[in-house]
């Protein structure tokens, strides 16, 4: 028997499908090759991460579980020593870990700012942050036009105006997900510290999920790399990315610290991650601390010059990136999908990435640079990119002449 509640949600879903809009889970197939994924330097597939991860694992007296959350029986001294090194490593005073990046910014905006502070936020800033200001008490939410200083600086004027003596939070990225762009971030602080010459109360957030192990002197990220740790309120590093562990750090002070463990509800509610994802993260450290993974950081620069000195698109359907993360720009989703399935079927691993994610008009498929692809399956990738187009432009000429026919 189908129940009321049934017919509702497939009905909604059904006009989803109707626009192209609805999404499923997929399996990639295991010999594809990976244009994909957030995995930037390669390191799910890399042998010497996977030994001394093993190894890092029979060292440990537990393994396979944390047993609650970090308030009761979650915590341990592992964590909190990792939690040490983490913070050292990209110059913060503290560190404190949550499950992932996504409870780690919604516990951010959801309880720091106090009622009547307002948030300033970039247009296309993840959506981790959206469900943190849903829940926030901050009396405005204000957004400016994405990586643009000067309505930045706009917006920033009129908030300072109406709220003089609230806190002002200021939440960017340093790479955007979707568009693989840099945030302006040395030009953003520069305006800050004109109307905050002592940093009185306007607080910066950067989230540095897509810099991690990719940017900065041993993948610090891009604040370490800009020399601006000490300007900033808080960070959020991810290791679900670039490391190929879970999980995710706000960097901070150690009031910060402090606030979140008494007030992050994520953080207190949920079950904390298990020793073995502890443990991957610290091998992943390992391997940054020790400069091992600065080649791999190397190779993929290389590898993105390459693919940009190389494909041949219309410079309006390629994405403005000097990260690994590219993307060709069609309008529509069907057209994005189309695409993405041709190379699919070539043997690429590649996403569609279709509106609502992205706006509608900025439809794109997804590609990602890794620090294990070869220059041989980039050339690959192009070329197919390249002969696609090439059979869309005669279809199209012979679909046109015979029309006229």
């Amino acid at each position: 028997m189908t129940r009321k509640l049934d017919k509702t949600l497939d009905s909604i879903l059904d006009k989803r499908r109707q626009i192209s809009r609805i999404r499923s889970l997929t399996v990639n197939p295991s010999n594809a090759i990976d244009f994909s994924s957030n995995d930037f330097l390669g390191l799910s597939s890399n042998s010497e991460f996977k030994v001394n991860y093993l190894n890092e694992l029979q060292l440990l007296d537990n393994v396979n579980g944390s047993t609650g959350s970090r308030l009761l029986d979650g915590n341990s001294l592992y964590c909190e020593d990792l939690e040490k090194r983490v913070a050292y490593f990209h110059h913060s005073e503290k560190a404190l870990i949550f499950n992932s990046g996504f409870d780690a910014n919604v516990s951010l905006f959801g309880c720091v700012p106090q009622p009547g502070d307002v948030i300033v936020y970039d247009e296309l800033i993840h959506a981790s942050v959206h469900e943190g200001m849903k829940i926030s008490r901050a009396g405005k939410k204000i957004p400016f036009a994405h990586s643009c200083v000067e309505d930045f600086e706009r917006v920033l004027q009129n908030v300072i105006s109406e709220f003089p003596d609230k806190n002002i939070f200021i939440a960017v990225e340093s790479v955007y997900s979707m568009d693989g762009d840099i945030a302006p971030l040395a030009e953003l602080v520069a305006v800050m510290r004109k109307y905050w010459p002592n940093q009185e109360n306007g607080y910066m957030i950067v989230d540095e999920a897509h810099s991690n192990g990719v940017f900065g002197d041993q993948g610090r990220g891009i604040v370490c790399e800009l020399g601006l740790e000490d300007i900033m309120f808080a960070r959020l590093h991810t290791f679900g990315k670039a490391l190929a562990s879970n999980g995710a750090a706000v960097l901070g002070s150690n009031i910060l610290r402090n606030y979140l463990i008494n007030y992050a509800r994520p953080l207190i509610y949920s079950t904390f991650m298990p020793y073995n994802s502890l443990a991957s993260i610290k091998c992943a450290y390992d391997l940054l601390e020790s400069g091992k993974s600065v080649p791999l950081q190397n190779h993929l620069t290389e590898l993105i010059q390459f693919f940009r000195s190389t494909i041949s698109l219309p410079a309006d359907m390629l994405l403005p990136s000097s990260t690994p993360i590219q993307g060709i720009v069609l309008n529509g989703n069907e057209p994005v999908r189309k695409l993405a399935r041709y190379l699919n079927n070539k043997g690429f691993n590649v996403k569609p990435i279709a509106s609502p994610t992205v706006p509608v008009g900025q439809e794109r498929v997804r590609i990602c640079l890794h620090g294990n692809n070869t220059f041989m399956q980039v050339s690959s990738l192009i070329k197919e990119i390249h002969i696609y187009f090439d059979i869309q432009s005669i279809q199209h000429k012979a679909l046109s002449v015979s029309a006229k026919l």
